[in-house]
């Protein structure tokens, strides 16, 4: 297997780069200011000076005015840092410290997308200079940034790597909604294409990570390490999702067997449920296809793939049996689908699977209200051409709780029996009323 450049020599007379942007002599550039980018990019400019680009105007607009679009940090953390937000390239010039933070989807076929990840580095390949740092916390597949991004950055600059710039890779670690978990509490993996890359990398991110760093063998062994944290969960959850089937076809409720079994010591405590989201759904297809191109079939991995990517359509076909059994007219029959978002208590809704459900349904003529207190409205009108209800309706056939959303867990079961006719069902795919329907069908994955 190919060798890391990380075992390079070092030249002895190297700036150091962690000293130029302590003193501000430079400035440290965050390109891609999402879920993962703003919130670098905020931390690292209570110590540095900052610019935070993104190609979104209107994303650029809201910054500014200290509103973050994701709506994670509250509007108190843009208030006396050092940090420009501009979605003028021409900016990056004063930037000696360049951090990739765009998203790394998959395509319609489930293939790597590296567009935004190719842009940003086409971007960055027009401004970078001899001694500057050049660190990708993409997603990607090992082998990525050195196969694909590097000869981007060197042919536009004209610069060769390690004799006259650096390149790292730290996978970043931004769980949305999670407000224990967050940059500063989780040990960041970082890693260069030399010794020297790789001491001043970690210098620089250990002035936001209070939890420490990890260094990497070598930019591959990073990248691996990033794409199999969410493959290993992907993997663990198509095994909880396969034995709801399972459980289902013997009117045994999953939970109340993972509840029993969770008792043994060594028992690992995953949950069935809808995989989506920019991460658990993404990242093995990354894996899956580098595999692949090496004439590695990964069969495990795609087989939960598989799992894990129908479940939405079983959810579905589950609804329309008993919308089907206890609505002859399915042209007077409404299903209430409560929250769109990929998890619980964020606005993010790329790549939730809770759309193929909805789509599902729609194609039987059934009627389908989608509602949720975190999604914004025209974003999911945008994305996915489906409207949110203004209000919640009466008389539903059927309701679908897909998200444990904080003001889902205060509903009692009242309400729910003041929403819904006799026959109608309770789909509770995260099980947050279980034991607490009693006077409607109630059933979980």
């Amino acid at each position: 297997m190919k060798n890391s450049t990380s075992t390079q020599k070092n030249s002895t007379a190297e700036p150091d780069m962690f000293e130029r942007l302590s003193s501000k002599k430079t400035k440290l550039a965050v390109v891609g200011l999402g879920y993962v980018g703003l919130p670098l990019a905020i931390e690292f400019s209570k110590r540095f000076s900052v610019i935070g680009f993104d190609v979104n105007e209107s994303r650029i607009k809201m910054m500014n005015l200290g509103i973050d679009p994701s709506k994670e940090l509250h509007a108190n953390a843009f208030l006396g840092n050092d940090i420009i937000f501009t979605s003028n390239a021409e900016m990056l010039k004063e930037a000696s410290f360049f951090i990739v933070a765009v998203p790394t989807p998959v395509d319609l076929m489930n293939k790597p997308d590296l567009r935004p990840v190719i842009s940003a580095s086409n971007t960055i390949g027009n401004f970078i200079k001899k001694g500057d740092y050049v660190v990708y916390e993409s997603t990607v597949y090992p082998g990525c940034t050195e196969e694909d991004c590097l000869p981007i950055l060197e042919k536009l600059s004209g610069l060769k790597l390690n004799e006259d710039f650096k390149l790292g890779y730290s996978p970043e670690r931004i769980n949305p909604g999670d407000k224990q978990r967050t940059l500063r509490t989780v040990i960041k993996v970082v890693s260069g294409s030399d010794s020297n890359s790789l001491d001043q990398i970690a210098k620089v991110y250990e002035t936001v990570v209070d939890a420490g760093v990890f260094k990497a063998k070598s930019i591959m062994v990073a990248e691996a390490s990033k794409v199999i944290e969410n493959t290993q969960r992907d993997l663990n959850i198509a095994l909880m999702n396969e034995l709801s089937l399972i459980f289902d076809k013997m009117n045994i409720n999953t939970y109340d067997v993972l509840e029993a079994a969770g008792t043994k010591w060594n028992f690992l405590k995953f949950s069935p449920g809808l995989v989506g989201g920019h991460c658990i759904g993404v990242d093995p297809y990354y894996l899956t296809s580098k595999a692949a191109s090496l004439g590695y079939d990964a069969k495990v991995i795609t087989a939960s793939r598989f799992i894990n990517d129908n479940m939405a359509r079983n959810v579905a076909q589950k609804i329309i049996r008993h919308v089907l059994r206890t609505t002859p007219d399915l042209n007077k029959a409404s299903v209430l689908v409560k929250g769109v978002t990929f998890k619980e208590n964020v606005s993010d809704i790329r790549n939730s699977k809770i759309i193929d459900t909805v789509k599902e349904i729609l194609a039987f003529n059934i009627k389908v209200d989608i509602e949720d207190p975190y999604a914004d409205g025209e974003e999911v009108l945008r994305e996915y051409g489906l409207r949110l209800a203004n209000s919640v309706g009466k008389e539903y056939d059927a309701v679908l709780i897909t998200v444990p959303h904080i003001p889902y867990l205060k509903l009692e079961e009242e309400y729910y029996l003041s929403i819904t006719k006799p026959s109608a069902c309770i789909a509770d795919l995260k099980g947050i009323m279980r034991n607490k329907i009693n006077q409607r069908e109630y059933w979980t994955l």
